[in-house]
């Protein structure tokens, strides 16, 4: 049971941290550009979650960073488009 709790307690930090994301792109990026960096977050989330339940911590943490970097990369061209 423990474990699982701990794994739920990532889940919801990791989530948090993508949400902050969101904000971010929000305050940054024009109304209509978001629609598309929203949708690819929604997405991020989806994945952070199966991953959390499947990996170790330490990987966790770098395949967060990574879905962050590329989603940032995503806004960018599409502001650049």
């Amino acid at each position: 049971m423990a474990v699982l709790e701990e794994e739920t307690a990532l889940v919801e930090v990791l989530d948090i941290v993508v949400a902050v994301v969101v904000v971010v792109k929000v305050v940054v990026v024009e109304e209509v550009v978001v629609v598309v960096p929203a949708v690819v977050v929604v997405v991020v989330v989806e994945v952070v979650v199966i991953v959390v339940s499947i990996v170790l911590v330490g990987v966790k943490v770098v395949v967060v960073v990574v879905l962050i970097v590329v989603n940032a990369d995503i806004t960018l061209y599409v502001i650049k488009f």
